[in-house]
């Protein structure tokens, strides 16, 4: 009896000690190394025409600056037209910065600073669009070309991606230039022209201002933006993209004799290949609440509080729990792992033949903390003594670098969003996608990825999709940002 006391009370002393520590570390939680940039004094937003603006939005849109798969299917003299057009338009700025136009078509426009030893600034945004989805047309609202203003919005391909973000640009700096701004620090902007079909152009950009010696303090470029209604606390987030998972995509082969469907072997190389794709993607990367995604849980769970944040300040005790949790939800769940996605097939020329090779294609997106060997080496285990073979459709992406949440980058950048957005939770995030501004790691000591819309999560579907449309009042937080942070980080 009384060792079954004593077990009894040495539990509850267990309970009472892991409570305790819980209690603790609930109370004294918080997310490390996130500056608020509460302490910048920020630029006045200098005035500009808002119907203006939003028809020079509308014109861009009208020219399709469409990058097919196909490099050769591209008609480049749009985006001769785009230049033309955007010189007519903005002469304030070819006034006070020097235009540079690569060979491959993407600009290169400088400002220069006034003092030489001040690391500049980079800003960026591309000029191509993705092609609307034949047999989609009849689904717009409005044609996909037409630049239509209509309902406090202007509706076309690329008005959010990523026009808004080129127009919102060229409008801060020419409103700048008109009011008579000089720059302390100097200002590049850089527009490739094919982010949407690799980014060659941000990569010659780059080599380009490398070769020159520039080393900016910052970068900033698409890639998030606020967000409404924000998974964990279901509110507004200012979400900033400090990093971006890598790309690969593995070619999975398998040959077999062939012959005629009608007298198959035992296994034909469409079964092989099937079990193989099976096996890689049933042998998935494990969840990790680890960099840019768990700095971003951090965030929004300090700012929800109760259970959450419990949970999440206290990962020692819940962790299989909140891994669960962020498993259910695939959009978030791909900031904490690799992911793996088949997404092409390729067998037989017709359906009563065994084809000879067959092949799949399985697209990665990379996680920071692994690497394109790490994949290969898993997907060479899952299929084991397969006969099918292994190979890059072409050399990885590896993921970027993770950018500081503390720099004066950071804290400009953080500032001129919040001006807009004062009761938004700031955050982290990880960009899952890819965006040129990766191309600028070697001439910026740190690359963000963020515009200032204001997006629902159902709203956000309709990038790269039906009925894509910038909102006027978006529009005017992206002129208003642009200007508030080229003002502060330049004046």
């Amino acid at each position: 009896m009384a060792r079954r006391r004593t077990i009894f009370l040495g539990g509850l002393a267990v309970v009472a000690v892991v409570a305790g520590a819980v209690a603790v570390r609930t109370a004294t939680f918080a997310p490390k190394d996130i500056a608020d940039g509460s302490d910048v004094r920020l630029a006045a937003v200098p005035s500009y025409d808002l119907d203006a603006a939003v028809a020079h939005l509308s014109a861009a849109a009208q020219i399709p600056t469409i990058s097919h798969q196909d490099p050769a299917d591209n008609d480049v003299a749009q985006w001769d037209r785009l230049h033309t057009w955007l010189a007519a338009t903005y002469p304030a700025v070819h006034g006070a910065m020097t235009r540079t136009v690569l060979p491959n078509r993407t600009l290169i426009y400088h400002w220069p600073g006034s003092d030489a030893a001040l690391a500049p600034i980079i800003v960026m945004a591309h000029q191509d669009v993705v092609p609307v989805t034949p047999g989609t047309e009849g689904e717009w609202k409005y044609p996909p070309f037409s630049g239509q203003i209509a309902e406090q919005a202007v509706w076309g391909r690329g008005t959010v991606d990523d026009k808004g973000s080129l127009i919102g640009l060229f409008e801060a700096l020419e409103a700048l230039a008109n009011a008579g701004f000089q720059p302390k620090r100097g200002i590049y902007l850089v527009s490739g022209h094919d982010e949407e079909a690799g980014g060659s152009g941000a990569i010659a950009a780059a080599a380009k201002l490398k070769a020159d010696g520039v080393k900016a303090i910052f970068t900033i470029d698409e890639g998030s933006l606020v967000l409404t209604d924000t998974p964990v606390i279901n509110g507004p987030a200012i979400m900033i993209g400090i990093a971006e998972k890598g790309y690969a995509t593995l070619k999975v082969t398998a040959n077999a004799p062939g012959g005629h469907s009608s007298m198959p072997p035992a296994e034909t190389g469409v079964q092989t290949l099937a079990q193989a794709i099976l096996d890689i993607s049933d042998d998935p990367f494990p969840y990790e609440v680890r960099g840019p995604g768990a700095s971003m849980l951090e965030a929004l769970a300090a700012a929800k509080g109760g259970t959450t944040r419990m949970a999440v300040a206290n990962q020692w005790l819940f962790g299989p729990l909140l891994k669960r949790q962020i498993a259910a939800v695939p959009s978030t769940a791909a900031a904490f792992h690799t992911t793996i996605a088949p997404t092409m097939l390729e067998g037989s020329p017709k359906e009563n033949v065994l084809p000879q090779t067959a092949s799949a294609l399985i697209n990665y997106r990379i996680a920071p903390w692994n690497r394109s060997a790490d994949i290969m080496a898993r997907a060479k285990s899952a299929v084991g003594d397969a006969k099918v073979e292994l190979s890059w459709v072409k050399p990885p992406r590896e993921p970027s670098r993770v950018s500081s949440t503390s720099s004066q980058g950071w804290k400009w950048i953080a500032a001129a969003a919040r001006a807009d957005a004062p009761g938004a939770v700031l955050s982290p995030i990880l960009v899952v996608a890819g965006t040129d501004s990766r191309s600028m790691e070697p001439v910026s000591e740190d690359v963000y990825r963020f515009m200032p819309m204001h997006f629902s999560l159902k709203e956000s579907a309709m990038i790269h999709g039906t009925n894509e449309h910038m909102r006027v009042d978006s529009f005017k937080r992206m002129i208003d940002f642009y200007a508030r942070l080229v003002a502060t980080a330049a004046g």
